[in-house]
Protein backbone atom coordinates (compact mmCIF):
# COMPACT_ATOMS: atom_id res chain seq x y z
CA UNK A 1 0.00 0.00 0.00
CA UNK A 2 1.32 3.43 -0.95
CA UNK A 3 2.31 5.76 1.87
CA UNK A 4 1.37 8.76 -0.29
CA UNK A 5 -2.11 9.14 -1.75
CA UNK A 6 -3.08 11.23 -4.78
CA UNK A 7 -6.50 12.27 -5.99
CA UNK A 8 -7.79 14.91 -8.42
CA UNK A 9 -11.08 16.81 -8.09
CA UNK A 10 -12.01 19.82 -10.22
CA UNK A 11 -8.40 20.54 -11.12
CA UNK A 12 -7.11 20.23 -7.54
CA UNK A 13 -4.58 17.43 -7.08
CA UNK A 14 -4.33 16.45 -3.43
CA UNK A 15 -1.14 14.74 -2.25
CA UNK A 16 -1.35 13.30 1.27
CA UNK A 17 1.42 11.75 3.35
CA UNK A 18 -0.22 8.65 4.82
CA UNK A 19 1.88 7.56 7.82
CA UNK A 20 -0.11 9.22 10.63
CA UNK A 21 0.92 6.67 13.27
CA UNK A 22 4.57 7.57 12.57
CA UNK A 23 3.97 11.31 12.33
CA UNK A 24 4.34 10.99 8.54
CA UNK A 25 8.04 10.34 9.07
CA UNK A 26 10.03 9.99 5.86
CA UNK A 27 11.34 6.47 5.30
CA UNK A 28 12.47 4.78 2.08
CA UNK A 29 8.97 3.76 1.00
CA UNK A 30 7.40 7.16 1.66
CA UNK A 31 10.19 8.87 -0.29
CA UNK A 32 9.75 6.46 -3.21
CA UNK A 33 5.98 6.85 -3.15
CA UNK A 34 6.23 10.65 -3.02
CA UNK A 35 8.45 10.65 -6.10
CA UNK A 36 6.03 8.33 -7.93
CA UNK A 37 3.11 10.64 -7.08
CA UNK A 38 5.09 13.71 -8.15
CA UNK A 39 5.72 12.14 -11.56
CA UNK A 40 2.04 11.20 -11.84
CA UNK A 41 0.92 14.72 -10.92
CA UNK A 42 3.37 16.32 -13.32
CA UNK A 43 2.01 14.27 -16.22
CA UNK A 44 -1.66 14.92 -15.41
CA UNK A 45 -2.60 17.99 -17.46
CA UNK A 46 -5.97 18.24 -15.69
CA UNK A 47 -4.20 19.28 -12.47
CA UNK A 48 -4.12 23.07 -12.02
CA UNK A 49 -3.02 23.22 -8.38
CA UNK A 50 -1.35 20.80 -5.96
CA UNK A 51 -2.37 20.54 -2.31
CA UNK A 52 0.20 18.88 -0.05
CA UNK A 53 -1.03 17.63 3.32
CA UNK A 54 -0.07 15.20 6.07
CA UNK A 55 -2.63 12.80 7.53
CA UNK A 56 -3.25 12.83 11.28
CA UNK A 57 -1.92 15.16 13.95
CA UNK A 58 1.33 16.14 12.21
CA UNK A 59 2.32 17.37 8.79
CA UNK A 60 5.64 15.49 8.99
CA UNK A 61 8.12 14.95 11.82
CA UNK A 62 10.93 14.51 9.27
CA UNK A 63 13.17 11.50 8.80
CA UNK A 64 12.13 8.22 10.42
CA UNK A 65 14.89 8.02 13.02
CA UNK A 66 13.71 4.64 14.31
CA UNK A 67 14.37 3.22 10.86
CA UNK A 68 17.79 4.91 10.67
CA UNK A 69 18.99 3.93 14.15
CA UNK A 70 21.68 1.29 14.54
CA UNK A 71 22.06 0.56 10.85
CA UNK A 72 25.59 -0.29 9.75
CA UNK A 73 24.53 0.84 6.27
CA UNK A 74 23.00 4.15 7.42
CA UNK A 75 24.98 6.27 4.89
CA UNK A 76 23.73 4.20 1.94
CA UNK A 77 20.26 3.99 3.45
CA UNK A 78 20.08 7.79 3.69
CA UNK A 79 21.39 8.06 0.14
CA UNK A 80 18.39 6.04 -1.05
CA UNK A 81 15.95 8.12 1.01
CA UNK A 82 17.35 11.46 -0.17
CA UNK A 83 17.68 10.37 -3.80
CA UNK A 84 13.94 9.69 -3.99
CA UNK A 85 12.88 12.58 -1.75
CA UNK A 86 14.96 15.11 -3.66
CA UNK A 87 13.75 13.83 -7.02
CA UNK A 88 10.19 14.37 -5.78
CA UNK A 89 10.99 17.91 -4.63
CA UNK A 90 12.54 18.81 -8.00
CA UNK A 91 9.50 17.42 -9.83
CA UNK A 92 7.05 19.43 -7.69
CA UNK A 93 9.14 22.60 -8.01
CA UNK A 94 9.38 22.50 -11.81
CA UNK A 95 5.73 21.64 -12.60
CA UNK A 96 3.21 24.31 -13.63
CA UNK A 97 0.58 23.90 -10.88
CA UNK A 98 1.18 26.08 -7.80
CA UNK A 99 1.63 24.15 -4.54
CA UNK A 100 -0.54 24.87 -1.51
CA UNK A 101 0.73 23.30 1.72
CA UNK A 102 -1.44 22.84 4.80
CA UNK A 103 0.56 22.37 8.01
CA UNK A 104 -0.75 21.10 11.33
CA UNK A 105 1.32 19.85 14.25
CA UNK A 106 5.00 19.24 13.58
CA UNK A 107 6.90 20.22 10.45
CA UNK A 108 10.45 19.16 11.30
CA UNK A 109 13.56 18.23 9.35
CA UNK A 110 12.55 17.00 5.91
CA UNK A 111 8.97 17.91 6.83
CA UNK A 112 10.08 21.51 7.13
CA UNK A 113 11.70 21.24 3.70
CA UNK A 114 8.43 20.00 2.21
CA UNK A 115 6.57 22.88 3.87
CA UNK A 116 9.08 25.37 2.43
CA UNK A 117 8.36 23.95 -1.02
CA UNK A 118 4.88 25.47 -1.02
CA UNK A 119 3.99 28.54 -3.05
CA UNK A 120 1.24 29.22 -0.51
CA UNK A 121 1.61 27.77 3.00
CA UNK A 122 -1.33 27.75 5.42
CA UNK A 123 -0.44 26.93 9.03
CA UNK A 124 -2.85 25.83 11.74
CA UNK A 125 -2.44 27.34 15.20
CA UNK A 126 -1.03 23.98 16.30
CA UNK A 127 1.79 24.07 13.74
CA UNK A 128 5.37 23.96 14.99
CA UNK A 129 8.44 24.32 12.76
CA UNK A 130 11.99 23.21 13.58
CA UNK A 131 15.04 22.40 11.45
CA UNK A 132 16.23 19.68 13.89
CA UNK A 133 19.15 18.17 11.94
CA UNK A 134 22.13 19.47 13.92
CA UNK A 135 20.54 18.24 17.14
CA UNK A 136 21.09 14.69 15.91
CA UNK A 137 24.50 15.29 14.32
CA UNK A 138 23.32 15.66 10.75
CA UNK A 139 22.98 18.44 8.19
CA UNK A 140 19.77 19.59 6.47
CA UNK A 141 18.31 17.82 3.46
CA UNK A 142 14.95 17.97 1.71
CA UNK A 143 15.84 21.34 0.22
CA UNK A 144 15.78 23.01 3.64
CA UNK A 145 19.20 24.69 3.38
CA UNK A 146 18.28 26.04 -0.08
CA UNK A 147 14.69 27.16 0.53
CA UNK A 148 14.86 28.41 4.12
CA UNK A 149 17.37 31.27 3.54
CA UNK A 150 15.32 32.41 0.55
CA UNK A 151 12.19 32.62 2.69
CA UNK A 152 13.49 34.04 5.98
CA UNK A 153 16.93 35.46 5.08
CA UNK A 154 20.38 34.02 5.68
CA UNK A 155 20.87 35.30 9.24
CA UNK A 156 17.55 33.92 10.46
CA UNK A 157 18.16 30.64 8.65
CA UNK A 158 21.52 30.31 10.41
CA UNK A 159 19.83 30.76 13.79
CA UNK A 160 17.04 28.30 13.01
CA UNK A 161 19.47 25.71 11.66
CA UNK A 162 22.46 25.92 14.02
CA UNK A 163 20.56 26.64 17.25
CA UNK A 164 17.51 24.54 16.33
CA UNK A 165 15.28 27.43 17.35
CA UNK A 166 11.66 26.28 17.07
CA UNK A 167 8.92 28.50 15.67
CA UNK A 168 5.24 28.35 16.49
CA UNK A 169 2.71 29.21 13.80
CA UNK A 170 2.73 32.96 14.47
CA UNK A 171 6.53 33.02 14.72
CA UNK A 172 6.68 31.29 11.34
CA UNK A 173 4.32 33.90 9.93
CA UNK A 174 6.44 36.75 11.30
CA UNK A 175 9.59 35.14 9.87
CA UNK A 176 8.06 34.78 6.41
CA UNK A 177 7.99 31.00 6.50
CA UNK A 178 4.21 30.70 6.06
CA UNK A 179 1.58 32.71 4.22
CA UNK A 180 -1.14 32.83 6.88
CA UNK A 181 -2.27 31.23 10.14
CA UNK A 182 -5.76 29.90 10.86
CA UNK A 183 -7.48 28.02 13.65
CA UNK A 184 -6.94 24.26 13.60
CA UNK A 185 -10.56 23.56 12.74
CA UNK A 186 -10.41 26.05 9.84
CA UNK A 187 -7.29 24.61 8.17
CA UNK A 188 -9.01 22.26 5.74
CA UNK A 189 -11.51 24.88 4.62
CA UNK A 190 -8.83 27.54 4.13
CA UNK A 191 -6.56 25.22 2.14
CA UNK A 192 -9.52 24.17 0.01
CA UNK A 193 -10.58 27.78 -0.63
CA UNK A 194 -7.08 28.83 -1.70
CA UNK A 195 -6.67 25.76 -3.90
CA UNK A 196 -10.01 26.35 -5.62
CA UNK A 197 -9.10 29.97 -6.26
CA UNK A 198 -5.80 28.95 -7.85
CA UNK A 199 -7.57 26.22 -9.87
CA UNK A 200 -9.51 28.93 -11.73
CA UNK A 201 -6.25 30.37 -13.06
CA UNK A 202 -4.31 29.69 -16.25
CA UNK A 203 -2.00 26.72 -15.69
CA UNK A 204 0.81 27.84 -18.01
CA UNK A 205 0.85 31.43 -16.79
CA UNK A 206 0.88 30.40 -13.14
CA UNK A 207 3.67 27.92 -13.82
CA UNK A 208 5.81 30.54 -15.50
CA UNK A 209 5.14 32.98 -12.64
CA UNK A 210 6.11 30.59 -9.85
CA UNK A 211 9.33 29.59 -11.58
CA UNK A 212 10.28 33.21 -12.31
CA UNK A 213 9.83 34.16 -8.67
CA UNK A 214 12.09 31.35 -7.47
CA UNK A 215 14.70 31.97 -10.19
CA UNK A 216 14.90 35.68 -9.40
CA UNK A 217 17.00 35.01 -6.31
CA UNK A 218 19.76 33.36 -8.33
CA UNK A 219 19.96 35.75 -11.27
CA UNK A 220 21.01 39.23 -12.31
CA UNK A 221 18.45 41.83 -13.38
CA UNK A 222 19.51 41.67 -17.02
CA UNK A 223 19.36 37.87 -17.17
CA UNK A 224 16.05 37.80 -15.31
CA UNK A 225 14.51 40.32 -17.70
CA UNK A 226 15.49 37.98 -20.53
CA UNK A 227 13.84 35.10 -18.68
CA UNK A 228 10.67 37.16 -18.16
CA UNK A 229 10.53 38.04 -21.85
CA UNK A 230 10.96 34.41 -22.90
CA UNK A 231 8.33 33.29 -20.41
CA UNK A 232 5.72 35.83 -21.47
CA UNK A 233 6.21 34.82 -25.10
CA UNK A 234 5.51 31.21 -24.10
CA UNK A 235 2.45 32.24 -22.06
CA UNK A 236 1.15 34.40 -24.91
CA UNK A 237 1.13 31.38 -27.21
CA UNK A 238 -1.59 29.68 -25.13
CA UNK A 239 -5.36 29.86 -25.64
CA UNK A 240 -5.68 30.96 -22.03
CA UNK A 241 -3.76 34.17 -22.74
CA UNK A 242 -6.19 35.11 -25.51
CA UNK A 243 -9.13 34.23 -23.26
CA UNK A 244 -7.73 36.22 -20.35
CA UNK A 245 -7.27 39.38 -22.43
CA UNK A 246 -10.69 39.02 -24.06
CA UNK A 247 -12.35 38.53 -20.69
CA UNK A 248 -10.64 41.60 -19.26
CA UNK A 249 -11.78 43.76 -22.17
CA UNK A 250 -15.31 42.29 -21.96
CA UNK A 251 -15.36 42.92 -18.18
CA UNK A 252 -16.19 39.30 -17.35
CA UNK A 253 -14.52 36.45 -15.50
CA UNK A 254 -12.12 34.46 -17.70
CA UNK A 255 -12.87 30.82 -18.54
CA UNK A 256 -9.42 29.31 -18.66
CA UNK A 257 -9.06 25.89 -20.25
Amino acid sequence: MSLVSFSVTDGVGTVTLERPDAGNGVNVQLARDLFAVAVQAERDTSVKVIVLRGAGRNFSVGGDLKEFAGRADMPEHLREVTTNLHAAIVAFARMDPPIVVGVQGSAAGAGLGLACLGDIVIAAESARFVVAYTKIGLNPDGGTSYLLPRLVGLRRAQELTLLNTPLDAHGALEAGLVTRVVADDALDAEVDAVARQLATGARAGQGEAKRLLRASLDSTLALHLEAEAAAIVRSASTADAYEGIAAFLDKRAPRFS
